[in-house]
């Protein structure tokens, strides 16, 4: 496709309809930066005593008000530093982000963010940090990983708050620290100066065109994502790329095939000597289908649960994932596929 025509299909920067802080998040300088951005949007601000008593989002039925609280921007202090396990990319999530603008039919944060399907930021970066430093210092001499995308996608809301650069670089000065989060846009510009150090992965959600047309809207184009990622591998990140989710549709075969001739195709030579791929299948709880059905009513997503194997989970929450022998035949075409096209990849896993 010429690139004439591929401008036409450029997916704007985030900008939220509305902004909410809570009345600490202005004694912060970042807080204080995102408000003055805010004003130059234009934007309505309102303070808000915490995130929690944001009950009053307009719109007339809960599918209006899910778009708009999907639009809605909270900047906020992040009180919790506990951080979560993020098994098993990474030993810990590092929370710089909650909720996401995107509207992709099958995340699953549409059932852990449930009712608050707003977008959060944090301003608090120094605690954060801290807090960070601490689960380093813990498990010395061991590198520790983080995850910086597990509630988020920290590089679409990157343009308002600066955060994933800070953290960046924050890990590029740790011998025993890594960083790595993973991305659906393709906004990366203000990272590509980053002093990263080689200490973070940046990793790229892709997928067979099918999958992306149909149930990822309000994300950059495959074609955005893959440009964006052959700037990250000249501004020499370590590169992967996360396959998820996969989703056996008619001609699957065709577009997975065609998805990994692509990235070969994109991906500069030195960096395919140190690229990682996650492939995880396309899986769904009981409340994930009633939340998706109700959110996205024309869904083309199949949650069908006779055609699925139920999983028990680690919280005893099991999920709807694909019989053993539809994993297998997936498992082994794509692994194929990868080794064809990258034959020094590695696969982190299969989930």
């Amino acid at each position: 496709m010429s690139t004439q025509l591929m401008s036409h299909r450029h997916t704007q920067l985030f900008i939220p309809e509305l902004v909410y802080f809570e009345p600490n998040a202005l004694e912060y300088p970042k807080g204080q930066k995102i408000h003055e951005w805010a004003k130059q949007q234009g934007l309505p601000i309102r303070i808000t005593p915490s995130h929690n008593r944001i009950t009053n989002l307009p719109g007339e039925s809960e599918l209006e008000k899910y778009k708009i609280a999907k639009r809605t921007l909270v900047v906020g202090i992040r009180k919790t530093l506990k951080f979560d396990t993020s098994k098993p990319s990474a030993e810990y999530a590092l929370p710089i982000a909650t909720g996401c603008m995107g509207h992709c039919h099958y995340c699953y944060l549409q059932t852990t963010l449930g009712a608050k399907p707003y977008i959060r930021v944090y301003v608090n970066m120094d605690d954060i940090l801290n807090a960070t430093q601490q689960y380093i210092d813990e498990r010395a001499p061991e590198i520790t990983r983080f995850e910086a995308a597990c509630t988020s996608d920290p590089v679409g809301l990157e343009h308002i708050t600066g955060s994933l650069k800070e953290v960046v670089e924050f890990m590029g000065r740790q011998p025993l620290g890594r960083l790595r989060f993973v991305t659906k846009y393709h906004h990366v510009e203000s990272l590509l100066d980053a002093k990263h150090n080689k200490h973070t992965r940046f990793r790229f959600s892709v997928n067979a065109d099918y999958v992306i047309k149909n149930f990822e809207p309000g994300t950059s184009s495959f074609q955005e994502r893959i440009d964006a990622a052959g700037k990250v591998a000249k501004a020499g990140y370590p590169l992967g790329f996360i396959i998820a989710p996969i989703i056996w549709h008619e001609g699957w075969e065709e577009g997975y095939a065609a998805l990994l001739h692509r990235l070969k195709e994109a991906v500069p030579e030195e960096s395919a000597q140190d690229l990682t791929f996650e492939l995880i299948q396309h899986r769904f709880t009981k409340t994930a289908k009633r939340v998706i059905e109700l959110r996205y009513p024309k869904t083309k997503l199949e949650l069908d649960e006779t055609k699925r194997k139920y999983k028990w989970g680690r919280w005893g929450q099991g999920k709807y994932v694909y019989p053993d022998e539809q994993a297998d035949a997936l498992r082994e075409f794509i692994t194929e596929q990868i080794f064809e096209n990258f034959p020094k990849a590695n696969i982190d896993y299969f989930t």
